[in-house]
């Protein structure tokens, strides 16, 4: 794209990402200004033209209402033009931030995942997604996964425990054979085929495995109870006893996949990031201020196990559909010139399943394509 360009880097390096600005943005003010004027017209013929007060009771209220109505609208356009003023487009060079850190070198990242109802957020939803990030384009030593889960639910443990055991063969398939996106329940479900590197197989060995592992889900969720197997004597289940609400629980954290212990690795003998459940205390008494809430927990309790220097927070209903998040990320805050005066970079949302002619806005158009270009 054609336009002036701004970008970090420093001591002769070149930079980790660029900010480039549209051409035709003169245009686009003067269109606005032209805008901005019709506003004030209006506001103007509307606040002279009021009827009179005495003449009619229904008149004037309809009049006054209609101003309050064009001042409101006119202050809501006045805000969002404030962030359309300066369009700009950001490209990152994650070649380049591989040229210049090795794994070894690049920060530690704790992944922050907040669940707080299994009926409205399905386990198999939240796992999908811890899974995906689990499967980062990113060095397993380096990441550290954390799902709160505010409702203390013995099933959202049993759910992360499988999961657990699921990603010992998630994770190379999806690095073998670049998977995209590499949440399973996305992947599956867009009808995914064999990839050329990819036997029949494998694919559907582990499109099998999948499915085993969403029958038990299935079935666990449906019944409420976790099955007497020994897959299940993990130490982290004696935490839960017949008195636990969603509302009234002691503070459980358990770390599933722990890094110091041998059998921390997948199928082919790779390390596997750390994984940590945490339930944090709640009393009916006390205030727990939701997910505000859960963040701070989950601050403190990261801050003793892994101390990362970079918190990645993702909704629990949101999977990642890029497998380079978190490098594209690095690009802006290891920048040299520029990075330290950053420090939050924010994704966009997108959804799937949406319709073509959808009438509540679910794309997000306006915020993706516009709003999100002064990020």
């Amino acid at each position: 794209m054609a336009g002036s360009s701004v970008s970090g880097g420093g001591g002769g390096r070149p930079p980790l990402f660029a900010t480039e600005k549209p051409k035709r943005v003169l245009a686009y003010r003067l269109y606005a200004g032209t805008i901005f004027a019709g506003i004030l017209l209006i506001w103007f013929y509307r606040a002279t033209h009021i009827p009179a007060r005495g003449s009619s009771s229904l008149g004037w209220r309809a009049g006054l209402g209609l101003l309050v109505a064009e001042l409101w609208f006119g202050l809501y356009w006045v805000l969002t033009l404030s962030v359309r003023w300066n369009p700009v487009r950001r490209a990152t060079f994650k070649d380049r931030l591989s040229e210049r850190y090795d794994d070894d070198q690049l920060p530690g990242v704790d992944i922050f995942v907040c669940t707080a109802d299994p009926a409205l957020e399905p386990p198999m939803l939240v796992i999908s997604t811890v899974l995906s990030v689990m499967a980062y384009d990113y060095p397993p030593e380096k990441l550290n996964i954390y799902l709160s889960d505010d409702a203390g639910s013995a099933v959202t443990f049993y759910a992360l425990h499988e999961a657990s055991e699921f990603a010992k063969h998630w994770i190379p398939f999806c690095k073998n054979y670049k998977v995209e996106p590499r949440s399973p329940a996305a992947y599956f479900a867009k009808g995914a085929t064999p990839h050329d590197a990819c036997s029949p197989q494998e694919f559907l060995r582990m499109k099998e495995l999948y499915k085993d592992l969403t029958d038990r889900m299935n079935s666990v969720v449906h019944s409420g109870k976790i099955p007497e197997v020994p897959e299940c004597n993990h130490r982290g289940f004696s935490e839960w006893n017949e008195t636990i609400t969603s509302g009234d629980h002691p503070s459980v954290v358990q770390i599933l996949i722990d890094r110091n212990k041998r059998k921390a690795v997948d199928v082919d003998g790779n390390a596997l990031p750390k994984l940590v459940y945490m339930a944090r205390e709640k009393r009916p008494q006390e205030q727990h201020h939701f997910k505000a809430g859960s963040l701070n927990a989950l601050i403190r309790v990261s801050s003793v196990i892994s101390n990362s220097l970079v918190i990645l927070n993702v909704d629990c209903d949101m999977y990642s559909n890029n497998s380079e998040s978190i490098r594209d990320a690095l690009c802006f805050f290891l920048d040299e010139e520029q990075g330290q005066d950053i420090g939050f970079v924010q994704y966009p949302q997108n959804f799937d399943n949406v319709v073509h002619n959808d009438s509540y806005g679910n794309p997000i158009n306006v915020v993706n394509e516009v709003n999100r270009k002064i990020i």
